[in-house]
């Protein structure tokens, strides 16, 4: 028997909507509505390209050469973005996830992340995916220290957002920030959070992309009454709408400018994450869970004409 690489496929469904969650990682490998892309998917037997869907556990984005400092003691982890010399997107994305339910619209899937080099804490995980026929993907991740020490923890997801257009280029994008981060070329933070006014990073009143060049981390989310953070992707007569719940305050967006010829400004990543690049060494954001503890977070899709 073959065995796709991203492991056992999780195909959900309701109403319009139709979405594959893997077993490898618990990543969101499609997304549609009404039989079009929703996400920029991939295939079953490829791993996610550019980090499409991944799951981002126990950190998102981006570790400054691997090394930390929590609670007096030095940590250094594995470097997983070699050219860069950077750990990145955390330790559970390349780890089969077991399904602890699997419903006609909702799928939930567990890990339990031991101690690794430079990350030695217990968590017990848990993903559930669910889709909604009229508001769309509903995502609720958990995470509970299990262990005997305290932990540092973040956590983030990866969907590239699609529209029906030739290039991202042509699509108008709304973000609910007010912040953003200066990087330097390693990803890694270049100076405290600035006001996006009077910057290509300002997209509070919707816009067309264009030639702007995103690959940066916003804060300062602007919120509906029900504490989401709504960012918005339209173009091609359809409209995707990505929510954050409160425990999310930053977005990463990137344009995908460094992803292979095929993929380059097709898609835009919009990420929601608990804490910016390089939390672990900053402490900007970073959750702490003391054993015992556990803390959920909640983000969706929604898709639409217009």
């Amino acid at each position: 028997m073959t065995v796709a690489v991203t492991g056992q496929q999780y195909e959900i469904e309701a109403g319009d909507y139709r979405a594959t969650v893997t077993e490898l990682g618990a990543g969101l490998r499609e997304l549609t509505s009404r039989g079009l892309p929703v996400i920029a998917g991939y295939d079953a037997d490829e791993l996610p390209p550019g980090s499409a869907g991944e799951l981002l556990l126990p950190w998102p984005n981006r570790i400054d050469r691997g090394r930390y400092d929590f609670r007096n003691d030095e940590f250094q982890l594995a470097l997983t973005e070699p050219a860069a010399g950077n750990a990145i997107h955390g330790l559970t994305r390349w780890m089969p996830w077991t399904a602890a339910r699997h419903e006609p619209s909702t799928v939930a899937l567990r890990a339990v992340l031991l101690g690794q080099q430079g990350y030695p804490f217990c968590l017990e995980l848990d993903a559930e995916y669910r889709l909604d026929p009229g508001t769309g993907l509903h995502t609720t991740i958990t995470a509970r220290n299990s262990g005997s020490r305290a932990a540092p923890y973040g956590t983030g997801s990866h969907p590239y957002l699609s529209v029906p257009v030739a290039s991202a280029d042509e699509c108008e994008l709304s973000l609910p920030a007010a912040l953003w981060l200066p990087a330097d070329d390693r990803g890694m933070p270049a100076g405290a959070p600035e006001p996006v006014g009077g910057t290509p990073y300002d997209f509070r009143v919707p816009r067309t992309i264009g030639s702007t060049r995103l690959d940066h981390a916003l804060t300062r989310l602007d919120r509906d009454g029900e504490g989401r953070a709504w960012a918005h992707l339209a173009g091609g007569g359809s409209r995707v709408s990505l929510w954050a719940g409160e425990g999310y305050r930053w977005l990463q967006v990137f344009t995908g400018d460094t992803l292979e010829h095929r993929r380059r400004r097709k898609a835009i990543a919009i990420e929601p994450m608990t804490c910016p690049p390089n939390a672990f060494a900053t402490g900007e954001d970073l959750l702490v869970l003391e054993p015992g503890a556990s803390v959920t977070c909640t983000w969706g899709i929604r898709a639409a004409a217009g």
